[in-house]
Parts: structure tokens; sequence; C-alpha cells
């Protein structure tokens, strides 16, 4: 572990954790000033003292462009090393960084520049078109700067006209609203979860004191900039490692350049772990330079990773959290993968010491083990609450407790397993899908009468959506609802299967019966 690193593990387990995220960045930055930090796809490569560089001129050239503190900037973009300079320029300035969805839509896009009052977008050229459906539809009108494409409005070509090469920090209010996420639940209205400086630094100190970290750090980025991958560069950089930043996730590129670049750890959603199990020249690459391989973000079922540890050998580590409570709530050790047990194979590990969690009953008691119960959760990782919506801050927060809504029991030797949520959101490939959302679009259709969406368990995905539809015409098939759905919602969000059936089963007390219908399609 680097000196710095160090630092800030001692500090975070003593309880004086950095209170800003910008305090980790500029630290790091200063502390590694000549060694490579960031390496692009593309080729290029950056120093320390040439990210800080970078990060001013974005800084200058944002506010340039009118970006103050407290405005809410919102970022749609593929993987880029930009992107990391753009993230960072809002966080020093003090403006509130919303990312758009990586997989939406434009109505999509255009919810959230209503709900979150977006006064400046920053998009990337191959979404431009998106955003200007997005903001036709919202009625809004966010100033935008593109991702390149040249142009008065040119993120990239702003930047490099400033002269700027040093970071200055202002005092910022730990309290204050560092990022929005977006999360969601059965009602299908999503809703924006508001995350502090101090939470932001929190988990990141929770990750350089609670992960486990090779030695010598060439971390491969492929997950989204926007989604999970944000969460990779700064305990990277604290620790003096080097981040290689790839546009996407490609099976075949990301194994040629864990051999080509010996990268020894990176960050996947279990269906990326399935598409590398699934690549036909898998055996060729040389993948021995591993030892961790994070994952976390959605199921993944027992035969899969007992695959995936008998090929990359026992490197994987378990991270389990939500927007609600950020990112590490849980986590299961690389040793801790016991290959003779279902059930631990199928745990979301055990509490970070910085997360007290209970396992609470419909009474808000604790349960047994063994026992069923809502996992709830307490301490600094929680969010500050809900954006706009005071009624459901309250009821996510009673009595001083996060209530994440996923149902889990706890074994003899205190690890989780998830076993229901009580939301019914779907998590396929890591992102989230709210079943409410994709039942709205399907019955909208004229041909169809009623609809339910659930997920149901997947090899390569960890769960996929499906639709059970009830035809109000006959001449309607699947594949048009499918078209019609991916066409509203995006591709995420379109069910993989649709069922036509004759009457959706019910409840007792009269509500679709989803348990079921997911015994009946789970075969």
């Amino acid at each position: 572990m680097s000196s710095l690193a160090l630092e800030v593990a001692r500090a975070h387990s003593s309880g004086r954790t950095f209170e800003h995220l910008n305090d980790l960045l500029l630290n790091a930055l200063r502390t590694y000033h000549d060694r490579i930090l960031l390496h692009s796809c593309d080729g290029r490569s950056f120093s320390g003292r040439e990210v800080e560089r970078e990060i001013a001129r974005y800084v200058a050239a944002l506010k340039r462009q009118g970006v103050s503190f407290g405005q809410t900037v919102g970022l749609l973009s593929g993987n880029c090393i930009e992107v990391l300079f753009a993230q960072h320029a809002i966080s020093i300035i003090g403006a509130i960084f919303t990312p758009f969805h990586p997989m939406g839509a434009p109505a999509d896009f255009a919810y959230v520049l209503n709900d979150a009052s977006i006064e400046v977008v920053i998009v990337d050229k191959e979404r431009e078109a998106d955003i200007a459906k997005a903001i036709v539809l919202s009625g809004c009108s966010p100033h935008v700067l593109t991702l390149g494409g040249g142009g008065e409005n040119d993120l990239f070509l702003l930047a490099s006209t400033e002269e700027a090469d040093r970071i200055d920090l202002l005092p910022i209010n730990p309290e204050a609203i560092a990022r929005i996420v977006y999360t969601g639940g059965t009602t299908g209205v999503p809703k924006a979860t508001l995350a502090s400086y101090r939470t932001m630094s929190t988990m990141f100190g929770i990750q350089l004191a609670d992960w486990q970290w090779p030695d010598t750090i060439r971390q491969l980025l492929v997950a989204p900039l926007s989604h999970v991958g944000t969460i990779c560069f700064i305990p990277t950089i604290v620790r003096g490692g080097t981040l290689y930043v790839e546009k996407g996730f490609d099976p075949s590129r990301v194994l040629t350049v864990i051999q080509q670049q010996r990268i020894t750890c990176m960050l996947m959603v279990p269906t990326m772990i399935s598409a590398l199990l699934d690549h036909p020249h898998l055996k060729s690459f040389d993948v021995s330079s591993l030892e961790t391989i994070f994952y976390g973000a959605s199921p993944i079922t027992p035969t899969r990773l007992r695959a995936a540890i008998a090929h990359f050998g026992p490197v994987f580590f378990q991270f389990y959290g939500q927007a609600e409570a950020m990112t590490t709530v849980t986590i299961m050790r690389r040793e801790e993968h016991d290959l003779s047990s279902d059930l631990r194979l199928s745990s979301c590990g055990r509490p970070v010491p910085e997360a007290e969690v209970r396992l609470l009953d419909a009474d808000g008691k604790s349960v047994p083990d063994g026992e069923p119960g809502e996992l709830c959760v307490r301490g600094p990782l929680v969010m500050s609450g809900y954006l706009g919506k005071p009624a459901e801050t309250a009821d996510a927060l009673r009595g001083g407790w996060l209530h994440t809504g996923d149902v889990a029991v706890r074994d003899p030797d205190g690890f989780l397993r998830l076993v229901d949520r009580a939301k019914d959101m779907v998590i396929t490939g890591g992102f989230n899908v709210y079943p409410r959302a994709v039942e709205d679009v399907l019955e909208a259709h004229p041909g169809v009468a009623t609809a339910c969406v659930f997920g149901v368990p997947d090899e390569h995905w960890g769960e996929i959506v499906l639709a059970a539809v009830v035809l109000r015409t006959a001449d309607t098939s699947a594949s048009e609802l499918m078209a019609y759905v991916r066409e509203r919602k995006g591709a995420v969000q379109t069910p993989k299967r649709i069922e036509i059936v004759d009457r959706i089963p019910l409840t007792a007390v009269g509500k679709p019966d989803k348990k079921k219908l997911r015994q009946m399609f789970s075969a």
C-alpha cells in the first residue's frame, strides 16, 4: 500500500476522514506528480501533474461557460479520459454532477432534465441528437456543451485554450450535495438520490480501507464512467496505480489488454464475467497477472461464479450497495468464496465496519439468523435524501435506518444472502430496470390489454426482463412489442422475453402475482 493510501486508510479507520473527494484527488495528483496515472486506449498517457493541469483547464473552461457552485450539470457520454476531467472539474467548482443513464432513451433524459433542474448538459457527439430530442420533450433550455465535434460549444476545444495548470480548491461544506444519482422501484418513477461530499469521501475511504487491492495497481476500466465505473479513479490514483481507460466492454479487447498490459485488477458486472467465460478463445489469453476482480451490481449464479474462479483463480471480490448507500455496504473477500457451498457463493458478504446493518421485520424488529428481513443500513454512506420528495425520504429513512427494499437472510457466520427485492426492481447486466415504467409503455400499445413485468434468473445477464402480456388484439406479436418498448425506453429496459398469456394471476388482494409468474417462466 502506498504511503498516501495508508494515511487515508488509517485516518478512515480512526474516524478521521477526508471531508472532500476534492482533497483526496488533489493529494493523490501531487503525491504522484511524475507517475503515469491515466492511460487511454488511444495511446495517450497522463502523469499526476498532467492530470491536474487538464482538470484545472476544464474548471476554467466550465466557469467561463457559466458553470457555478450549486448548479446541476448533466453528463451523457461514452468512456474517455476527458469524462474524468469534466467530472472532477464539476466537483471542484461545487456544481452538482448528474449522470444520465448511458443506455437510456430521450424520454428518460427529459425526465431528468426537469426533475433535477439541469442547467448545463455535457454530451458526446454520439448522443447529441438524443439530448436534443430530450430538450424538446422536456421544454427545458439547458446550455449544451459537446465533447468533440468542433464548434463554439466543444468542451475539448474550450479547455485546450485555457492556460491554467494548477487546481485551487475552494472551501465547500462537506454536507453540500456533490452528486445526484437516479434510482427507482416498482412505482416506476425514478427518484434522485442526493450524495454529499462527505458521503462520497466515505465511499472512497471504505474502498481504500476494506477492498483488497494488488500491491501494484494496473486497473482496467471498462464499466461506464457515467455509472459504476466512476468509483475506480480516485482509489486507484490514491494508491499510486494506473487506470487504463477503455471505450467500453469488448471481450476480445479486454482479454488482449489484460495480457499486453499485465492488468492486475478490474471491476466488472456479472454480465461481463459471463461474456469473458463464453469467449471462444479464452484459454489462449494469459490472464495470470490478475490479482483482483471486483464485481457487483447484479446477481451471479453459483455455477457461473465457480466457472469464473476455475479459470481466473481465487481473485474475485464482491461488493454490494445501492444508490441510497454508496457502493459498499457489504463485501465478500477473495478467500471467503467457498466453492463447496452454493449458499456462500450466493452471498453478498458481510457488512463493512463503517455500515451498521440490521435485518428488520415489518414491525421494525430484528429477525433471527436464517429468517428473512429487510436489509436496513445506518452510517455515513447513507444518502442525504431524495430530491424534492420529502415523504419518500422520510419513509426510506424511517427510524433512523435506510430501508433498502432488499430482503436478506443472515447465516451464523454473519454472511448475508439476498433472497428478494421488496421493490421488485430488476437488475440486468448491472443496470436497474423498473417494472412499472415498462408496464406503462406496453399497456400504451393498442394491442395490449394488460402487462406484468418482472425479472427471472439468467446465466449471462444475472436477470433478464420478462413481460407477461394479455393481448387486446390477436395479431400483435412479441417482436412488435419489443420494438415498441425499445423505441421508447431503450435497449436495457426492453424485455428479452415476452410471454403471451390468457390472464395475469392475482394474489388474494387482487395484485399481480409476480412470484407465481416467476415460477411459471423461470424454468
